[in-house]
């Protein structure tokens, strides 16, 4: 009788056991992802990226509130707000960290080594610390590379197209953005070739912004090159608008400027790029790892130009720049 007990008491066991077993793979199945998108401008800056990626997610059957959960902290263009939204991401336990570029992705790293990370449009990643590789990541951070520090150079060789006598320009930009200081070296190496001096403006907040351009001014600036900084990017009409007051011909990184009233831009789609992080996203949650996807770079470049923002600062286009641009705005 004791071992018909036993055998009884492990049979009761094993099927409490085999219970447990199914209802947690159950409640697995179940769970709902937990994505959180990290980015160090204002929301109303980031809010065509969003809706990007958002679109991106539908499209591979991601419904937010539905079957997925999206977390959307900001830093409203006050980047050292950055490290405290990415520790209550992880306090957040969420699956994913999207990032908005490569401050977030600064912070979101310092944050976790083991959540992964999906960056959208990070300049230099290598350089950063960001992967090891391109084709090998190693860790856990992988997404898109915008290659902004590479485009730099053909920016600077478009504003001389436009003025064949440009001597003097001035770059805006933040020290504190990881890959600037790799494309202000590329600049330098372009604009040492075309005989132009540069004048370095730091800006860190949106103070710095007007003093910026006073401070071109009085150096004698012809034309301005805006390199990535989420305190610019969240102030573009604001720059736009002091471009066409100071007459200043100025070149952007992203379209999105052009389009706030600015004047050109040469860049790879920053949405496009947001777009295609929804892919990562999707196999991350299927179970691949941050380490073996490689990081994609963009193959098809914009340029843009504003004929608008060219006649209020009394330039014109030459013929020669303006049919190769992929969008004229009128």
């Amino acid at each position: 009788m004791c071992a018909m007990r036993k055998a009884g008491v492990v049979s009761v066991l094993l099927v409490l056991l085999l219970a447990i077993a199914v209802i947690a793979e159950a409640q697995q199945r179940g769970k709902v992802p937990r994505i959180g998108f990290l980015a160090a401008a204002t929301a109303s800056a980031v809010a065509a990226r969003i809706e990007v990626f958002r679109h991106g997610l539908r499209e591979l059957g991601y419904i937010e509130g539905k079957n997925v959960v999206v977390e959307w902290p900001s830093a409203e263009g006050k980047p050292d707000r950055l490290p405290a939204l990415a520790a209550e991401l992880v306090r957040l336990k969420v699956d994913v960290i999207v990032t908005g570029g490569p401050t977030a992705t600064r912070a979101a790293k310092e944050a976790t080594s083991t959540i992964p990370i999906v960056m959208t449009q990070d300049s230099d990643p290598v350089g950063s610390g960001f992967v090891t590789s391109l084709a090998r990541p190693g860790g856990n951070i992988t997404g898109l590379s915008n290659l902004s520090s590479d485009l730099v150079g053909k920016r600077l060789e478009l504003l001389k197209e436009i003025v064949p006598r440009l001597s003097r320009v001035s770059v805006l930009g933040s020290s504190t953005q990881p890959g600037n200081a790799e494309a202000l070296r590329e600049l330098e190496l372009t604009a040492g070739t075309f005989g132009v001096r540069l004048q370095y403006l730091d800006v860190l907040s949106s103070k710095d912004i007007e003093t910026a351009f006073r401070a071109g001014s009085k150096g004698r600036a012809e034309a301005i090159l805006v390199l990535g900084s989420p305190v610019l990017n969240s102030h573009r009409t604001q720059i736009a608008d002091l471009a066409a007051k100071s007459r200043l011909l100025v070149i952007y990184d992203r379209l999105e400027y052009v389009e706030a009233g600015g004047l050109m831009s040469y860049a790879t789609s920053i949405t496009a790029l947001d777009r295609r992080a929804a892919t990562y996203v999707d196999k991350i949650l299927k179970g691949a790892k941050p380490a073996d996807l490689p990081v994609e770079q963009p193959k098809t470049f914009e340029l843009v130009i504003n004929l608008k923002a060219a006649k209020q600062i009394g330039i014109t286009i030459p013929p020669n720049v303006l049919v190769r641009a992929d969008k004229v705005i009128k």
